[in-house]
């Protein structure tokens, strides 16, 4: 005898009509909140430190799902993550403005806290320190920019000054603007810093033609150029080190 009540689709729609589980529904102890509360925010993950910031997640995912899905696009990279702009975030489905700038405003607190702990540095007289130094102002950036450093005689910093903003391959530095701002900070030496974005740190010929045009000037103002550093996310070239530049401290 055939059920009458029988529908071979009940359990299709039983399953299109389940209501996603939301994070108020989750185990206490595996609601981000909570946890950061109980164990500390060592205790979570990215993508739940992330969830905490954005607060809720959609109809379809939890903030953590949500987070996760951003995190494995970046390939669970902070760097990656840290590239991202608010265009960006704001394609994934369930953030809008508020939350892609609450992002990006997290991950910029966290970048300047890289650069507080090297406030210390004793001295920036080497193409080590100097990387360590500037990581975390080039370490994200997808185009070229260069610094300078300023110095005085005990090889401390000074000041550092952006310089100027190039596209992928190349900068543009004027020796005249770079001088004139060691003479207002009476630095008696600089090194000139950019980054490579892609991560090649060999000299190119016109970083070669730059590092002498800039040092040619610096002599005849009296100022020492130490160095020229190019920078990747991780490793360095010293023009100083190579014997590229001589400068009798």
């Amino acid at each position: 005898m055939i059920n009458k009540n029988f529908n071979p689709f009940n359990d299709v729609v039983m399953e299109s009509q389940k209501r996603h589980t939301t994070i108020k529904e989750l185990s206490e102890a595996d609601r981000p909140r909570e946890k950061l509360l109980a164990k500390g925010a060592s205790a979570l993950t990215v993508p739940e430190l992330l969830a905490v910031i954005v607060g809720s997640g959609t109809t379809e995912q939890t903030a953590v799902e949500l987070m996760q899905d951003v995190m494995r696009d970046c390939e669970n990279s902070l760097i990656c993550l840290n590239r991202m702009t608010v265009e960006d975030l704001m394609q994934y489905k369930g953030i809008g403005e508020a939350r892609a700038l609450s992002i990006v405003a997290a991950a910029e607190i966290g970048r300047r806290r890289s650069e507080e702990k090297l406030t210390d540095i004793a001295s920036l007289s080497d193409g080590k320190s100097v990387h360590e130094y500037m990581l975390p102002r080039i370490q994200d950036l997808d185009h070229e920019e260069s610094w300078v450093l300023l110095l005085n005689n005990s090889m401390r910093l000074i000041r550092c000054v952006h310089l100027s903003r190039g596209g992928l391959t190349e900068t543009a530095v004027d020796a005249r603007q770079l001088l004139k701002h060691a003479l207002l900070a009476s630095a008696t030496c600089f090194v000139l810093v950019h980054n490579h974005p892609s991560g090649n740190v060999r000299p190119s010929m016109a970083d070669n033609e730059l590092t002498r045009r800039v040092n040619k000037a610096a002599q005849t103002m009296n100022i020492r150029m130490i160095d020229h550093v190019i920078v990747t996310d991780g490793d360095y070239y010293s023009f100083a080190e190579n014997g590229k530049i001589i400068c009798n401290l």
